[in-house]
């Protein structure tokens, strides 16, 4: 049973959403990415920036250096987070709406004194939700707390199924919103096409029996 459990615990670790990267910052420049979460998602982030050195030519820390981190709501701009950090920190929040929510990390350096370059690496982790487990450790064996997670990890798994099928359900019905609208265009055509067929027959009935008159 309990290697069963064990099993069941790297399996479901393996499917949270994990995103580790590095990159490269220039002085009073921003670097935003676009991550899409369910409603009630906790996401976890840690950074750590090295700054280039003249002197060595490497990457290095440096006490000074600042690390700004903003996270807001793409459809509605809402700014979940706004935060000053060390050179190597984390952050952590939770999505209140679903959708595409934008990070962005920046440094506290400005470009008119300084030139410098900064690699910044970045790992988000989405759907943890470690925090919690922690505060209860001491109260609970760690079966139990592992027990727990497993609970925890399902809920995000159906929590992101259930954002799926309401994406799945809005695109069906935006798709025959826009079947019907098509429909009733087509019907509009057909109905001008007979209108002005049937003017242009009366045209021509009128013009013919002017002439014979004549």
């Amino acid at each position: 049973m309990i290697r069963r459990l064990i099993f069941l615990w790297t399996l479901l670790l393996s499917i949270a959403v994990s995103n580790a990267l590095h990159f490269y910052l220039d002085a009073n420049e921003k670097r935003c990415f676009i991550e899409e979460l369910p409603t009630d998602t906790v996401v976890e982030g840690h950074y750590r920036a090295l700054e280039w050195s003249e002197q060595t030519q490497t990457y290095a820390e440096d006490p000074n250096l600042g690390i700004w981190v903003e996270v807001d709501e793409v459809e509605s701009g809402h700014n979940v987070v706004k935060t000053k950090g060390p050179s190597d920190g984390r952050f952590t929040f939770t999505s209140h709406d679903s959708g595409d929510h934008s990070i962005c990390l920046s440094t506290n350096y400005s470009s008119w004194f300084s030139s410098t370059h900064i690699r910044l690496y970045l790992d988000i982790v989405v759907g943890t939700t470690k925090a919690d487990a922690d505060q209860d450790r001491s109260h609970v064996s760690e079966l139990a707390a592992k027990v727990r997670d497993l609970n925890q990890k399902l809920e995000d798994i159906n929590r992101e199924q259930q954002y799926q099928r309401q994406r799945e359900a809005d695109f069906r019905n935006l798709s025959e919103a826009t079947n019907g609208r098509a429909v009733w265009y087509s019907v509009a055509q057909i109905i001008v096409l007979l209108a002005t067929c049937t003017w242009q027959l009366r045209h021509l009935k009128r013009f013919f029996e002017d002439r014979k008159m004549r």
